[in-house]
């Protein structure tokens, strides 16, 4: 089982495998290869673990952990789900089919990484 903060519930579907550096890269292919349920959690997570920018806390820019809190707190609260929750992974994208316009336009529309992903 894999534990994984809000954000990524939903991000981690759109992974293309580029962008990002080999380490971390590497990891993410590690996970999306072997995932079938999923713990959430509300902090550092099995995707953060590898993540170059990772300080115990996300240290990608000034403000960076504030942004991904904000875009955790709104990925739970439109999945329905809460931390400590387990969810099988194929359900979970059943439920991102019926909130991916809203998640588009709230977290896509500024984010750095579109680029990296396929949504």
């Amino acid at each position: 089982m894999h534990r994984l903060r809000g954000h990524h519930l939903i991000c981690l579907h759109f992974f293309k495998g580029y962008d990002y550096d080999e380490k971390f890269r590497d990891n993410l292919t590690r996970i999306l290869s072997s995932i079938s349920v999923v713990e959430v959690v509300d902090d550092i997570d099995d995707v953060c673990k590898a993540c170059p920018y990772n300080k115990g806390f996300c240290n990608y820019s000034s403000g960076s952990e504030k942004e991904v809190k904000t875009l955790d707190e709104f990925a739970l609260k439109k999945l329905g789900l809460k931390v400590g929750k387990r969810i099988k992974w194929d359900d979970l994208r059943n439920k991102i089919k019926e909130i991916i316009e809203e998640w588009k336009d709230f977290a896509c529309k500024n984010c750095e990484w579109q680029g990296a992903c396929n949504v």
